[in-house]
């Protein structure tokens, strides 16, 4: 636990680097932090939580535990000792001098939570089992989705089968892809097309 408050500190004092701590408490029902999660708000520095993942991978090799249009996740375990900290802290830094000839991250069309609620219209086996067809993104608005699409993180699906897709749900997933989103399940992995039920 101190290691990971010195760490949080070591962090902070990174340029536009903000080390979310206890302002997610009480917010969507959060009541406490685990303290070797690290998550750090990258999006004052102009560039992408996927575009700083990328960079200490390549650059550094480390694997932070999530990113996404805006932050990254460190994790700590009981593997971990000043030295690991120590690297995480100067491969930061050197990201963030180089952050500054990154292109700006292309724009997630983020909707409110209640505008990717799709309505189903089949029963998901039914939708999966049924005849299919794969049709262009601009023509899918509409359609009964016959695939997932688990957009991570957050992990959780944004489309099932049998539901109904909308225009808003599909500018979602093609920006945040665009973006560096991952999106493992699709049988497009481009999203240029979606499988959908066949009319």
């Amino acid at each position: 636990m101190d290691l990971a408050a010195d760490l949080r500190e070591e962090l902070a004092r990174i340029t536009d680097l903000h080390v979310l701590d206890d302002e997610l408490l009480g917010a969507e029902a959060s009541h406490d932090l685990d303290r070797l999660q690290v998550l750090m708000d990258v999006s004052a520095t102009d560039t992408s939580g996927y575009q700083a993942a990328d960079w200490l991978r390549e650059h550094r090799q480390i694997d932070v535990g999530m990113s996404d249009h805006r932050r990254i996740l460190a994790t700590l375990s009981f593997a971990d000792g000043k030295d690991t900290t120590d690297r995480l802290v100067e491969a930061l830094w050197s990201w963030r001098g180089a952050a500054e000839s990154f292109d700006r991250p292309p724009p997630i069309r983020l909707p409110a939570p209640e505008d990717i609620e799709l309505e189903t219209v089949m029963l998901p086996r039914d939708a999966f089992f049924a005849p299919v067809q794969q049709v262009p993104a601009d023509r899918a608005q509409g359609r009964i989705a016959a695939e997932q699409i688990t957009p991570y993180p957050p992990g959780i699906p944004a489309v099932v089968p049998g539901e109904r897709l909308t225009d808003t749900v599909i500018a979602y997933l093609r920006s945040g892809l665009a973006a560096g989103m991952n999106v493992p399940d699709p049988a497009d992995p481009s999203l240029a097309t979606f499988r959908v039920v066949a009319q």
